[in-house]
């Protein structure tokens, strides 16, 4: 049975309207100088670290501690600021599904598994009430690698359960390649959404355990006692 959920955020929880990228460009033209940082890169399904150091790279900054500080903190005042404009909200039947898992007679541990750092994930989730609807994550600041972000939720989990967990007793929910991937890594289920960019041909080529439009198309019930799609 599964004892711990880890949502992604961007695509899966909710949508920003784009809130993330506008606040990563601004913080680059703001602080370096950079007017096209967000051009060229692929933000679907990685983390923030990464795709800071893949723009720094494209435009020859050094990817020191101290760039890497400065891009976040004006990063996160962007966010701040641009989340407030753009029209989001919580992804089709995720309210619905997170309290249908709540209501299960042993209802499992419910966690973050994200490529945003931690600031940047309570200031999206904030902004649409649902930071507190998690006991705990793992973000981009525990690893740039989206795999070992897995790893790094495996064990708080875990050690918030007081035992370590067994994959089948985990369940990733994710909408890239990607977020299957790293669930894959730490052995655990996955349910992939096509609720964000990628479509659900897409998602079901890379064999996850259940592939669904959103998770209105779902029950808690089903996937929690791992009854196959």
């Amino acid at each position: 049975m599964i004892r711990l959920v880890l949502f992604d955020i961007d695509g899966t929880l909710l949508h920003t309207g784009g809130a993330g990228i506008k606040a990563f460009g601004m913080a680059f033209a703001h602080e370096f100088g950079v007017r096209d940082g967000p051009e060229r890169l692929k933000f679907a399904g990685r983390t923030d670290v990464s795709l800071v150091r893949e723009a720094f790279t494209n435009h020859g900054i050094e990817p020191s501690r101290e760039n890497f500080d400065r891009f976040f903190a004006v990063y996160l005042s962007f966010l701040r600021q641009v989340i407030v404009e753009c029209k989001g909200g919580a992804c089709r039947g995720v309210l619905e599904f997170h309290q249908a898992l709540l209501d299960q007679p042993e209802p499992p541990l419910l966690g973050l598994l994200t490529g945003n750092i931690k600031q940047g994930a309570q200031i999206k989730l904030e902004r649409y009430q649902l930071w507190d609807k998690f006991a705990f994550g793992a973000f981009a600041d525990d690893h740039e690698e989206r795999d070992q972000i897995a790893a790094v939720a495996h064990h708080r989990g875990s050690e918030r359960l007081g035992r370590v967990l067994r994959g089948e007793e985990m369940l990733v929910i994710g909408d890239t390649p990607l977020d299957i991937r790293c669930g894959r890594a730490i052995g655990a289920k996955v349910l992939a959404v096509a609720s964000g960019g990628a479509t659900l041909e897409e998602l079901r080529a890379h064999q996850p355990d259940w592939a669904v439009a959103d998770l209105a198309q779902i029950s808690a019930a089903e996937v929690l006692n791992g009854a196959d799609q």
